[in-house]
């Protein structure tokens, strides 16, 4: 289906590039599941339900613009936006591939990270979907670059990890922005994992009963990691049978400390550090026995990169000055 015009009468190009080949450009886009394409048709709808009275005084005369990139950061959601311009009757050119670090030279330069043509009525009907998708999805990327940059200059063994502070509707792209930034991604949903946090605790009372509960259905192949928020917590779980620990809400000599007693004496165990931990407070959090960082503000409350769509501005415009 085609936002813009039928997918028959859209430009051949267009359709031909429109199949399920893989995106150019793109980084991880084969790890998408088959449905993730029913999202950008239904954010498309939502943007037009009706009729496009802009797109009206346009036409459809064929036309190019291209996508400015105007913030210092990593670039991604590349197969989203390929699928909106596809969607919409386009077609797009990555000048740069997803995960290309946006230098503060080429942001100040607006230097182009790709080319869309097709129908101007259709280039401006993806235009707003399409940056949306682009400017969050880069700066999910760009928050997890920069965490992985800290990690590594400290030479840290371990992976700094999302949350499931996901956006409701949009947190497939937040995860996938996760990994085009270098990071994990924790478990993608209430199935990907289990997760035994305090209120699961709390609710039935016991830690081992409820390690021991949840292995009865998870049977071998999926891991069982259980919320700490005292070294006794910590020990019962490992005793019960947890995959990993997640020591929350410690100060970082504390958990440093737990961690490195926990690791003595059950060494296969994944050590989790967790909650309120930033890019700033997240080296006090290095050691050898800490595995993984999660970091809720990677996919809640990120700072998002900015985007522009522009076709060429005619020469009669270009040379009106700004009035003051």
């Amino acid at each position: 289906r085609s936002f813009g015009v039928p997918r028959s009468m859209a430009p051949k190009r267009a359709r031909d590039n429109a199949g399920p080949k893989p995106e150019a450009g793109s980084t991880f886009a084969a790890i998408l599941p088959p449905t993730w394409k029913e999202e950008i048709t239904r954010w498309l709808a939502q943007d037009m339900p009706k009729w496009d009275i802009g797109g009206f005084v346009v036409g459809e005369l064929q036309h190019h613009a291209m996508l400015l990139g105007k913030s210092e950061g990593v670039l991604a959601g590349v197969p989203f936006a390929t699928h909106v311009f596809h969607e919409s009757g386009c077609e797009v050119e990555w000048l740069q591939p997803e995960g290309h670090y946006i230098t503060a030279e080429e942001a100040k330069a607006k230097q182009p990270v790709a080319r869309v043509t097709g129908p101007t009525r259709c280039i401006l009907i993806a235009e707003r979907t399409a940056l949306n998708i682009l400017s969050r999805a880069s700066g999910v990327a760009s928050a997890a670059h920069a965490a992985m940059a800290v990690a590594r200059q400290h030479q840290w063994h371990g992976k700094v990890a999302g949350t499931r502070k996901t956006t409701p509707g949009f947190g497939l792209v937040e995860k996938y922005a996760l990994l085009v930034g270098g990071a994990d991604t924790h478990r993608m949903d209430l199935s990907h994992m289990v997760m035994l946090k305090d209120n699961h605790i709390w609710s039935t009372g016991s830690i081992s009963g409820s390690v021991a509960k949840a292995r009865s259905a998870a049977g071998f192949s999926t891991k069982i990691e259980v919320e700490c928020t005292s070294e006794q917590d910590a020990s019962e779980a490992a005793e019960a049978g947890a995959d990993v620990l997640m020591l929350d809400n410690y100060s970082a000599a504390d958990l440093v400390q737990v961690a490195r007693r926990l690791k003595a004496k059950w060494p296969h165990l994944i050590i989790e550090a967790s909650g309120g931990i930033t890019i700033d407070t997240m080296s006090q959090f290095f050691s050898p026995d800490v595995d993984i960082i999660s970091q809720g503000s990677l996919t809640n409350g990120y700072a998002t990169l900015d985007f522009s769509l522009k076709v060429p501005k005619p020469e009669a415009f270009a040379s009106r000055a700004r009035k003051s």
